[in-house]
């Protein structure tokens, strides 16, 4: 008996591939920035409830990394960050609204994993933070490292790496667990802080925004110890090749332009620059962006709009007060590496 999630993402698939057929019959060659084009706007999955990555602030605007990355996305395809539509999605539904065509992009602390992308039919186009699994606990419980942790009730998500993560590290250590599932973000915190588990884990970088946004955030302390690799990243369907560059290449081009020096600030004063790097990074050489599919000054918009890597960093990570570490660029020890863009 076919499973109703395999029999949805089968379909999906179907259909997905019947688009990109017809797409190269006539159109951009992509499916998916046709479909885009045609409605206006671009369509982005996020979480909508994970501050610094995606979520509304007062005023309903999202706001986070992921969220950014999607504008990025759509100023280097309409010229206009703004042209944006943000799908909140949980880690039980988010692969089948890819598949199915509901979203473009997946930007959603999503892992990128070979089961993902061997079996979903989609693909990683870039990677947008280096992650890990943790543990928070509360500050009163007295405990030190995850090695303290054997018969712990842990607060997680259902559906997510991290659920393996935690099987993996405790059957590693011959220790036993008890989990607390729970899909719903905001309900699974409030049990924890609630006391109805020992400890929360989910990505680092998600404990440590969610515990610098408690107003006793002293109350809570973040284990040393990362059990895991988390490379979180942008999703996209195979079978649309021009889609997948676009996704990945206006990911290198905030890379890029952070590596230049080029950012929101001081774009438009670049355009005199001279050397050839800068000059190809803003269209001013080279037709990469019409290589793309797209306006020549697609990386240009996406900087000049919503700013390089490092300015989305610094205005939606580094606010929280997580130190940037391994998703420095590659010339600061860290992992951030772009491509020649030429």
């Amino acid at each position: 008996m076919t499973h109703p999630l395999t029999a949805a993402l089968l379909g999906g698939l179907l259909a997905v591939g019947s688009l990109v057929a017809e797409a190269r019959a006539e159109g951009s060659g992509s499916a998916t920035l046709d479909a885009a084009r045609a409605r206006g706007q671009l369509v982005c999955g996020v979480s909508g409830d994970i501050a610094g990555f995606a979520l509304p602030d007062s005023k309903g605007v999202m706001r986070g990394l992921d969220a950014d990355s999607c504008r990025a996305i759509a100023a280097a395809v309409f010229g206009d960050a703004s042209k944006v539509k943000f799908v909140n999605l949980t880690t039980q539904n988010r692969f089948t609204a890819l598949q199915s065509g509901e979203v473009d992009v997946l930007i959603r602390s999503t892992t990128w994993t070979l089961g993902r992308e061997a079996n979903l039919g989609a693909l990683f186009a870039g990677i947008n933070y280096y992650d890990g699994t943790g543990f928070l606990v509360k500050k009163a419980a007295g405990v030190k490292s995850a090695k303290e942790l054997d018969g712990a009730t842990i607060c997680v998500q259902p559906g997510t790496s991290t659920e393996l993560a935690i099987a993996d590290y405790f059957r590693r250590n011959t220790m036993k667990f008890t989990p607390l599932l729970i899909e719903n973000r905001p309900e699974l915190e409030s049990a924890f802080l609630q006391g109805r588990c020992d400890t929360y884990s989910t990505d680092s970088s998600a404990l440590a925004t969610f515990r610098a946004t408690q107003p006793n955030k002293d109350d809570f302390v973040l284990l040393p110890e990362i059990i895991s690799k988390e490379p979180l990243g942008y999703m996209v369907r195979k079978g649309d090749d021009k889609w997948f560059d676009i996704v990945r290449w206006t990911y290198f081009a905030e890379l890029t332009g952070e590596e230049l020096g080029v950012n929101s600030g001081n774009v438009d004063q670049q355009l005199t620059n001279t050397a050839p790097d800068v000059r190809r990074l803003l269209g001013l050489e080279g037709d990469l962006g019409k290589a793309l599919g797209l306006d020549n000054k697609w990386a240009y918009n996406a900087i000049k709009q919503v700013g390089n890597f490092g300015e989305i960093w610094d205005r939606n990570i580094a606010v929280l007060g997580v130190p940037r570490g391994i998703n420095n660029l590659w010339t600061k020890g860290g992992l951030q590496y772009a491509p020649p863009m030429r």
